[in-house]
């Protein structure tokens, strides 16, 4: 068994567990139903905190070099840690350099904003999920409905923030931070590739002008070229027919050469 194997078979069933957790953990929050239905989301939630804690023993042991390994994937142990980073395992099978290789840039531009839209729809739902939690029992709060977390997410991820709804708690501001810090990565990418888009279009609208200025060009010089070579021509026909045309009657008696 190699790690590349266990990636293989143990991609997807993640995905569903994913899944799984964000579908539970949804209704936990939103509809809180009573007893025994509160308890067995609980225990679907628990179940997917086993398989990813499984997963990511099995990968830190199967790695040539775990110490390594351990520092490059720091988001699978968030996910083990944190149970709110687990829905994020969704984007896996999509990773971003899987989004832009082997594909032309406007092909690539294409995927990414596909990807980044898909990341900030699930990275506020998944915040705002979890703040709600934090949030909807506490003193003070003013974040009591998934509308009213749903609005303070998209506020804060766009960076207007408003200020009408804001997290009382310490988790929900920790989570508010990691909201602000998934939206400015979010924007990033987006400038991105708006920037790259507009630097190509430019690009290619002063080639197409450079090469229609070149083309013109050539052609102007083959003309003006042609039409030298023409009167080279005619100028030395011309001149041989000059040097070989006898003195005419009058151009002897006035003594003149002939021409």
């Amino acid at each position: 068994m190699t790690q590349e194997t266990w990636l293989k078979y143990s991609e997807w069933p993640l995905v569903g567990a994913a899944f799984l957790f964000l579908a539970a953990y949804s209704v936990l929050v939103i509809v809180d139903p009573p007893d025994p239905y509160a308890t067995a989301l609980a225990l679907v939630m628990g179940s997917t905190w086993l398989a990813f804690g499984v997963d990511y023993i099995v990968k830190l042991l199967l790695a040539h070099r775990r110490g390594r390994w351990f520092v490059r994937h720091p988001l699978d142990l968030l996910m083990v840690v944190l149970p709110v980073a687990r829905p994020l395992r969704l984007l896996r099978p999509f990773t971003l350099r899987q989004v832009m290789e082997r594909a032309p840039g406007t092909a690539i531009r294409t995927r990414v904003m596909a990807y980044v839209i898909l990341s900030a729809i699930l990275l506020i739902y998944t915040v705002a999920l979890s703040v709600l939690s934090f949030e909807k029992n506490a003193p003070n709060a003013n974040i009591t409905s998934m509308g009213d977390s749903l609005w303070w997410a998209i506020v804060t991820i766009t960076t207007i923030g408003y200020g009408d709804y804001y997290p009382v708690t310490v988790p929900g501001r920790w989570a508010a931070a990691a909201l602000m810090v998934g939206g400015f990565a979010v924007l990033s990418m987006v400038t991105a590739a708006v920037s790259s888009w507009l630097v190509e279009s430019v690009t290619a609208a002063t080639n197409e002008r450079r090469q229609a200025d070149e083309s013109i060009g050539t052609e102007e010089l083959a003309r003006l070229t042609a039409q030298i070579n023409r009167l080279h021509d005619q100028l030395t026909r011309e001149s041989g027919a000059s040097e070989g045309h006898p003195a005419s009657p009058a151009d002897a008696k006035a003594g003149k050469e002939p021409r």
